[in-house]
């Protein structure tokens, strides 16, 4: 996609403000990345965070059974792993997410994250502490929030049961 858009690793990795070494490793396969990241190079490669992970094409259905899917994309030392639940248009500018959130005992995460999209969210399973402009408020199992992405913000486990997340991301600026 950045070949398609005529963009050096460099000129993106500049965009995103990360290492362009960086970016070669996550092309390459060789490292997973934060959702953040990688949702500031599919923006500055004006494609979904899905493309990303998923190179299909867009289609008006996107039908996509759990065998199918991807689970837990990422690492778990980045505080969570995730799972796309949709390659999505780029138009629609909405990404459906599952974030897998760390037992406390080993997620070592303290760094918030920040990206452009709207975020809405939805507790599926056990509790986390959202972390939003440096206030914690305490979220379980069927409480939801809305918030801007480009606010400072991380899921923050409460003990060291499992959490899921239903993560939508919403670009606004389409």
């Amino acid at each position: 996609m950045r070949l398609r858009a005529k963009k050096t690793q460099q000129q993106v990795a500049d965009e995103c403000g990360i290492s362009k070494s960086l970016l070669s490793k996550i092309e390459n396969g060789q490292t997973a990345s934060a959702i953040a990241t990688l949702s500031k190079i599919s923006e500055a490669l004006n494609v979904p965070l899905s493309w990303l992970l998923d190179d299909q094409e867009d289609r008006d259905l996107v039908l996509l059974p759990s065998n199918k899917r991807q689970f837990k994309v990422g690492d778990d030392n980045m505080g969570y792993s995730y799972e796309l639940l949709a390659n999505r248009s780029p138009f629609t500018g909405v990404e459906p997410t599952i974030v897998y959130v760390t037992p406390r005992d080993m997620n070592v995460r303290e760094e918030s994250y920040t990206h452009s999209q709207d975020e809405f969210i939805y507790v599926l399973e056990g509790a986390i502490h959202l972390r939003y402009e440096g206030r914690k408020h305490y979220m379980e199992q069927g409480d939801s929030a809305y918030f801007k992405g480009d606010k400072p913000h991380l899921f923050i486990p409460v003990n060291n049961e499992p959490a899921r997340v239903l993560t939508i991301f919403i670009d606004n600026q389409l």
